[in-house]
């Protein structure tokens, strides 16, 4: 069987991926306040408030770790910046989600995030594959994909964002180890 350590705590050249805690949830909320951030995403609801931030923390606590876990993506000096997660059934039907607050967009960190998790996901967790759906409005989504080393897979699907009530075309990709 394979022995799953629910508390990984990964680091990369300017992040901590580390366990979410309690405490977070008024960073939570403030990042995801932002309706740009919401809008890039399937699951995060807007307006997002500290209640969200809580039932999501609640929700993330009970989950089973050898099926999904999550990382709080942590910055020296200026604390949680974004989160990254591994949800859906066992392997091999794994996928990847995150989003980033809006003033660390653009600098690499989501894809220094995703590449460490991933290594960690094949070598700690037995993943030989994750998958990943992204908008096909979010082109910075496809970089972050593609650069840590995602495949587009021809899957095409609607997919329904929470924040906007409606339904958005995306693509999926997948990742082999």
């Amino acid at each position: 069987m394979l022995h799953v350590n629910v508390q990984p705590v990964l680091e990369t050249p300017r992040l901590t991926l580390r366990p979410l805690r309690r405490s977070d949830a008024p960073r939570i909320a403030a990042l995801c306040s932002d309706f740009e951030v919401a809008r890039t995403t399937a699951r995060i609801p807007h307006p997002y408030g500290l209640a969200d931030a809580e039932a999501f923390l609640d929700l993330a606590a009970a989950r089973d770790p050898a099926r999904e876990l999550d990382f709080a993506l942590d910055m020296p000096g200026e604390g949680l910046v974004g989160l990254l997660g591994f949800f859906g059934e066992a392997a091999p039907a794994t996928e990847i989600g995150y989003w980033l607050g809006r003033p660390y967009w653009g600098a690499g960190l989501m894809t220094e995030a995703v590449t460490a998790a991933l290594a960690w996901a094949a070598r700690d967790w037995g993943r030989t594959h994750v998958r990943a759906w992204r908008l096909d409005e979010n082109p910075a989504s496809d970089a972050v994909l593609v650069k840590a080393g995602f495949l587009y897979t021809g899957e095409r699907r609607q997919t329904f964002v929470l924040s906007r009530g409606e339904f958005l075309p995306s693509r999926g990709q997948i990742w082999l180890a």
